[in-house]
């Protein structure tokens, strides 16, 4: 099958964008380039900001051949003419924020969302400055009454940590544009080949690489894909001025896991598929929350958005007391899945989340946005990431508690 991005298939790309044979060796694989700092044959500024698009590797801190394969192969995953690679996820979603916010400006996050990009949005951001609205993305209208004319960003995620809600990124792409705002979406749930980002509208992309793209749960990096324009700014100003670069060890690890990714991706969504059918079966399930299933209130705009439905199952139990009680059984009984949290492996995750901590530490939220949450969540979730085991053992796993 064509990449939908790609004169060359999907697999094709996952494997060779952004690398060739070593020119030095001749070695297929690529080689992994852990020097912190480049010898020249060329006379050359001490800043920076001297480095054109064809200077040479000079310090690692503002290139690395090694990270710059793993944001091509990204890159050419996504359809988006560069990506940066960061340290982490959190890294790679601080950079958006500060490299296109500065103090006065307004920004538009999602209500749920990674905890850490929810804390970073409600605590750090308005200490800078930084005027933050928290609006349901699943909402446009609650959108497009937040926008104000100093809106200059909208932040979502789809589908959103951890409750699998899904944001429309065509309405909210058109809302941001209209508004001359930028978009930005965390895409980790979805990996790259879950939806189309680039031709949904979103600007910036972003993964938390420690999760399905790199899928092992070895190496911990962050990338955001965009726009030459766009990706210039936040190389010099996350990269060069932040310093919170990728590892080229990390890169080297997350590539080679990104060369499985499409079969990984196939893998994870069948397993997860059959684990969710079969939990909608239990007595002790109360609610299933899957994109793939008919019964996940916007399986519509799943079956129309994603290529791909992934693997990450939210489940409630009933009340805080049961599920705490089921999580002390899982953690005491469960032979294959892992209690812990993260998610996108080659192994299944699962950890329990209280609806009353999140809120009184990440999300803090009332009213409307409370009643949503909980109509998802309930008192509490079950955030199950399904990885590559056969699905039989995971279900039977999974029966030894339910």
């Amino acid at each position: 099958m064509t990449h939908r991005n790609s004169p060359r298939g999907v697999m094709t790309t996952a494997i060779h964008a952004g690398e060739g044979p070593d020119a030095a060796t001749g070695a297929s694989a690529p080689p992994l380039h852990m020097s912190s700092t480049f010898v020249t044959d060329q006379v050359a500024g001490f800043s920076a900001h001297d480095l054109q698009d064809n200077s040479a590797y000079l310090y690692a801190r503002w290139g690395n051949p090694t990270v710059r394969m793993l944001e091509q192969k990204i890159a050419a995953l996504e359809g988006t003419a560069d990506c940066l690679c960061l340290a982490s996820g959190m890294a790679a979603a601080t950079a958006i924020f500060l490299t296109f916010l500065s103090a006065g400006d307004h920004v538009i996050v999602s209500d749920v969302s990674y905890a850490g990009v929810a804390e970073l949005a409600r605590d750090t951001l308005p200490r800078l400055g930084i005027r933050v609205s928290t609006v349901n993305m699943s909402d446009p209208a609650a959108v497009a009454a937040a926008l104000r004319p100093d809106t200059r960003l909208i932040h979502t995620e789809t589908p959103v940590n951890p409750i699998g809600r899904l944001t429309d990124l065509a309405a909210i792409a058109a809302l941001a544009h209209g508004a001359g705002a930028l978009l930005s979406c965390d895409a980790t749930f979805a990996s790259p080949l879950g939806q189309d980002c680039r031709a949904l509208g979103v600007d910036l992309i972003l993964h938390s690489v420690t999760k399905y793209i790199g899928g092992h749960g070895d190496a911990v990096g962050g990338a955001v894909a965009g726009s030459n324009e766009l990706i210039a700014r936040m190389r010099g100003e996350a990269a060069i001025h932040h310093g919170g670069v990728m590892s080229p060890f990390n890169a080297w690890l997350i590539a080679r896991g990104l060369a499985t990714l499409p079969l990984r991706m196939k893998a994870h969504e069948a397993g997860a598929s059959a684990v969710a059918g079969w939990l909608e079966t239990r007595p002790a399930v109360t609610r299933v929350i899957y994109p793939g299933l008919p019964s996940h209130p916007q399986h519509d705009l799943a079956q129309r958005q994603m290529r791909n439905m992934s693997a990450m199952i939210s489940f409630q139990v009933g009340s805080a007391d049961q599920g705490e009680a089921l999580a002390q059984a899982m953690i005491e009984r469960l032979e294959t899945i892992h209690y812990a949290v993260s998610l996108g492996h080659h192994r299944s995750l699962i950890f329990w989340m209280g609806t009353r901590a999140l809120m009184d530490t990440s999300f803090r939220l009332d009213g409307a946005q409370l009643a949503d949450y909980r109509a998802y969540a309930g008192d509490g979730i079950f955030r199950l990431s399904v990885g590559l085991e056969d699905a039989e053992d995971l279900i039977a796993d999974l029966g030894r508690v339910l």
